[in-house]
């Protein structure tokens, strides 16, 4: 089991590049930034995990600067995104943007992606929530055929474009790694269709989500492929129940650390350290 860090990177917690550091030299694997563009005043779109949305979704840095930041601050740490809301960024431009920070880091960026659910930041984007999905399906086939041609063209329903240069191309090969977040009833039919791992929010019991992982592997293996690792964000400390998750197919622990003063980030860091050496004694 990979254990790793996410956090939504404002202005008011530490620096990405201060985390970062901190996040390599207690042996974590990697680090994480969410993404929103802005959050709608209206708040129309209730929150999925009830009660009133943090400010942390209105505050938090860009997330590719983020990476960026923490990539030069260490030699070892994967960085990515946790997600990435590709519905709401152009993808030729995202293209670039994940290839020049894979090419920067060296190849250790990780490249999470979602469609989102505040349907009035997707609209402000001139995107139709209705036709999201579709939509992301197509960026993300469009951002692949980017980074693996010299001359990259596209022709989809939402996205068209004809013999195109862009580099850097990403220093992974083929590509980095495409981790598709999410829990909806379509997800594991996206996973298998341009993902790479699968990264569901940690939402129900375990009992429900394990079930979900076995849904995966039977559909990987009807469709051909070996099993699909997979990224589970709001890890419980529990050893007992992180060796639960390993066994169904989880592959990195992620803990969420809170976008709060530096005193809770640094116990928040401590605790978490904790957790990871003392489940990886036990295994050792």
């Amino acid at each position: 089991m990979e254990f790793g860090l996410s956090i939504f990177p404002t202005e008011d917690v530490h620096g990405p590049a201060e985390l970062a550091r901190a996040a390599e030299e207690r042996g974590f694997e990697s680090l994480l930034f969410p993404e929103h563009t802005h959050i709608p005043a209206s708040r129309a779109t209730p929150y999925p995990a009830g009660g009133e949305l943090p400010p942390e979704y209105w505050h938090t840095l860009d997330p590719f600067v983020a990476c960026t930041s923490a990539a030069t601050a260490t030699t070892r740490l994967k960085i990515g995104t946790g997600i990435c809301l590709v519905v709401e960024r152009d993808p030729i431009i995202t293209a670039k943007e994940v290839a020049s920070v894979d090419s920067v880091s060296g190849g250790r960026f990780l490249f999470g992606v979602g469609a989102g659910w505040n349907a009035e930041e997707m609209a402000n984007h001139g995107t139709d929530p209705g036709k999201r999905f579709g939509l992301m399906r197509e960026r993300i086939e469009a951002i692949k055929e980017i980074w693996s041609s010299d001359q990259a063209s596209y022709s989809g329903r939402y996205v068209q474009f004809e013999r195109i240069w862009c580099w850097p191309k990403p220093v992974q090969k083929p590509h980095p790694p495409i981790v598709v977040g999410g829990n909806g009833a379509g997800v594991i039919d996206r996973v298998l269709a341009y993902g790479d791992e699968w990264m569901p929010n940690r939402i129900g019991d375990d009992d429900g989500m394990i079930a979900r992982f076995e849904q995966l592997a039977r559909a990987a293996a009807d469709a051909g492929r070996g099993p699909i690792p997979i990224t589970l964000p709001s890890m419980p400390r529990d050893p007992a129940r992180i060796e639960r998750f390993e066994r169904a197919g989880v592959h990195r622990a992620v803990f969420w650390l809170p976008a709060s003063s530096r005193d809770e980030v640094e116990a928040a860091l401590d605790r978490y350290t904790a957790a990871a050496e003392a489940y990886r004694r036990a295994g050792s």
